[in-house]
């Protein structure tokens, strides 16, 4: 079976909270404060297993969680940090974020790693809060969630050379004929419905890696004959060899064949049309009038392609299409699907999450945003010196000053959380 897409929910671990404790040894009756750190939660981690040749396993495990972070102890024992989950994948996986399309990692190097969601940070324990004039602190931080996110996997074939054409045309011949692979090769359309891949060896240590695209027809951009299954695997091949029935049999036209298969690359990807192509007349042990040969001959250089006639089923002008392909990927740089560079800028420039945000519900006064999760989590407002640390950060971030913008009037309800307070200037 040949999976090549898949959705996944990606769970990172949370942080483990810190703890409240004091030390309590005999002799001792004002022990300081000795609350540990909570531990970190476990990053999910992508890692490229050669063993793999499909994504045929996320087919039935669709959801991966990494384990939480342990709460800190007394005696300013830090919690165990959540072990990190690798998650196995195929060489040649994009991965992206579901809700944005952002191309987090192309795993298309062997033994490559990346971490696609990272864990939550361990919270302080209270040792951390004593000062000259708190040397008691009864509160301590929580830690915080790790990042969690929907990803679509895709598995683009690692190729050198992709044959693409009409179905039926011999692209699985070809393959057969110059490299080990043993496609399903008949006489009807669609036989192949998954990419094969060949190492084509030339000798001395001269090779490279063709792939059998499985027949495109008109409309493939749209998804017609499973298209969009096909045309991604496209997207990393440096050269491309078209294959045409030069025989033009079932009535075909092997101009019009030319220009609908590159139409359909050109609103898929219009990159993809400006790939370097190879023209193979295929088939002309079938063909009963050269002339046709010679007039396709004649519109495919006039338009900038080399041409080969050959007969895949008879090997007949195959090592010189194969010859002139590997000279060819000489010059031809890898294809750059993703660059952690930009996707390291993109991050830098992006619009940072405000920390907090004051609404009004009538005469209550709403206070929400991360920060608000952060500072409720690493205080107790039961005790007198954790309730000061409080009002002291509402004041410093500034909500006090929103509150006053919006309008704020002494008795007015504030809510945080799940807590609510009047409002005393």
């Amino acid at each position: 079976m040949f999976f090549d897409v898949a959705e996944v929910y990606l769970k990172a671990g949370d942080g483990g909270n810190g703890t409240v404790s004091f030390r309590r040894e005999k002799y001792i009756p004002n022990g300081g404060p000795d609350g540990g750190d909570g531990g970190n939660g476990g990053n999910i981690i992508f890692e490229v297993d050669m063993g793999l040749r499909t994504l045929v396993d996320f087919r039935y495990k669709r959801k991966y969680v990494a384990q939480n972070g342990e709460r800190g102890g007394g005696k300013n024992c830090s919690g165990r940090s959540g072990q990190d989950l690798v998650v196995r994948v195929p060489l040649g996986t994009l991965v992206k974020d579901k809700e944005t399309g952002r191309i987090l990692a192309d795993l298309s190097r062997e033994g490559q790693e990346e971490i696609i969601v990272r864990g939550g940070k361990g919270g302080w324990g209270n040792q951390h809060f004593a000062t000259p004039t708190r040397q008691a602190p009864n509160f301590a931080r929580n830690g915080t969630p790790g990042e969690e996110r929907m990803v679509v996997l895709e598995l683009k074939l690692l190729a050198d050379v992709g044959l693409i054409g009409f179905p039926n045309v011999g692209k699985s011949t070809l393959l057969s004929v110059v490299s080990a692979a043993r496609p399903k090769i008949a006489d009807y359309h669609f036989t192949t419905l998954t990419p094969n891949l060949g190492v084509v060896s030339l000798g001395e240590g001269a090779s490279f890696v063709m792939a059998d695209i499985p027949g495109l027809i008109e409309g493939a951009h749209e998804g017609a004959g499973l298209g969009h299954q096909f045309l991604r695997h496209i997207e990393r091949t440096r050269l491309l060899i078209h294959v045409v029935d030069i025989s033009e049999a079932d009535g075909r036209d092997a101009i019009s064949d030319v220009d609908v298969i590159n139409r359909e690359l050109e609103k898929y990807n219009p990159e993809l049309s400006k790939r370097p192509q190879i023209i193979a007349a295929n088939k002309v042990d079938a063909l009963t009038d050269m002339s046709r040969l010679e007039r396709f001959k004649c519109e495919m250089e006039g338009r900038g392609y080399r041409v080969f006639a050959l007969s895949a089923a008879t090997k007949k002008g195959v090592d010189e299409l194969i010859r002139y392909a590997y000279e060819r990927l000489k010059e031809i740089p890898e294809v750059i699907l993703f660059d952690p560079s930009y996707r390291e800028a993109v991050v830098e420039v992006q619009e940072e999450e405000p920390p907090f945000t004051v609404t009004r519900e009538n005469d209550i006064f709403v206070v929400e945003g991360p920060w608000v999760q952060k500072i409720l989590g690493s205080v107790n407002l039961n005790d007198r010196e954790s309730l000061q640390y409080f009002q002291r950060a509402v004041k410093n971030i500034g909500v006090i000053e929103e509150l006053e913008k919006k309008g704020i009037q002494e008795g007015n309800t504030v809510r945080m959380g799940e807590i609510e307070f009047d409002y005393i200037p």
